[in-house]
């Protein structure tokens, strides 16, 4: 029987390729998300611009980049490291599928990032920010592609300084790309900040439905919050959920009140996020929302409400 030279897959070796290619996989997909929710900001769409769903997949992935890349990197030094002490590795079976499996992949990318481009360019809907998202995913899919069809062809493994300087380029780039996002999000400190006016926001919303639910049944507004706790429904007045104290509530005429509390930032125009607007673009609070009920600026503000009694009597019949 003849021999063949082509080494065998210790465990190892299918570890380290697996771990390697999956991690290289989670890293660009991430990345792209990245790079799209970054496009997102700055080029808004007042349709569908949800600062807080864009925050989020930030965090999200580059939570994900922060870890995974630094990993990545490391199980490719130890597998080049493995192919430049055993070069007869680099034929082996497993490597060449996965290679070959990300080139199909790479190239199923592009082709069908190329059809949604056309497919959207004849319909009329390409806007700069559908051009840019697809621009990121044709470039990065273009870049993976080529990348490993030169490392499937190159001839001097073991000399090739390429790898190297890629590896630097690209750490390069998804650091700045991290380092990025905290100019658009803030500091976890200013994160937290705005998901405590968050949370006052979701508060004085709750307690102006029972203010308006409490007229509704007896019309008359409550002399003080307490009025407002029932035991049997289990409703207590919330209080900030940062200082524990409790919302200021005042009643300014029969029929109307208001609700203050003390906010960290504003949410008009917060100082972590810039989206460049156009002219004729309704200006979007924090929230995603074009309602500027809960608007608000740093420090204390109060909100004025007024009851339309045939209003809500209308809605009682």
């Amino acid at each position: 029987m003849e021999k063949t030279n082509t080494p065998y897959n210790t465990p190892k070796d299918v570890f380290l390729h697996l771990f390697n290619i999956i991690l290289f996989y989670l890293s660009t997909v991430n990345f792209i998300l990245l790079i799209t929710e970054y496009i997102s900001v700055i080029f808004p769409d007042a349709l569908s611009f949800y600062y807080n769903g864009i925050t989020r997949a930030i965090q999200g992935s580059t939570s994900i980049l922060i870890i995974s890349i630094p990993v990545f990197i490391l199980t490719s030094w130890m597998l080049g490291k493995d192919l430049k002490n055993n070069p007869e590795k680099r034929e082996m079976k497993l490597r060449k599928w996965l290679l070959y499996f990300t080139l199909f992949i790479s190239a199923m990318t592009i082709i069908i990032d190329l059809i949604i481009f056309i497919n959207n360019f004849l319909s009329g809907e390409l806007t700069i920010q559908f051009f840019l998202k697809i621009l990121t995913v044709l470039l990065v899919a273009a870049a993976v592609f080529g990348y490993y069809i030169w490392d499937l062809r190159r001839k001097d493994p073991e000399t090739s300084k390429l790898p190297k300087i890629l590896a630097w380029v690209i750490s390069g780039i998804i650091l700045l790309s991290i380092v990025w996002g905290f100019f658009i999000l803030g500091t976890p400190a200013a994160q937290r900040d705005r998901r405590l006016d968050e949370q006052r926001v979701g508060n004085l919303q709750e307690i102006q439905e029972r203010i308006v639910n409490y007229w509704t049944q007896k019309e008359k507004l409550p002399q003080t919050l307490g009025e407002l706790e029932d035991s049997i429904s289990g409703f207590i007045v919330p209080q900030d959920p940062e200082s524990d104290a409790l919302y200021e509530y005042n009643i300014t005429n029969p029929l109307s009140f208001e609700l203050c509390a003390t906010f960290n930032a504003s949410s008009k125009n917060p100082k972590s996020i810039s989206p460049i607007k156009s002219k004729s673009s309704p200006s979007l609070n924090q929230f995603g929302s074009l309602q500027q009920n809960w608007d608000h600026e740093t420090g204390r503000t109060c909100f004025t409400r007024t009851i339309d009694p045939e209003l809500y009597k209308a809605k009682l019949k």
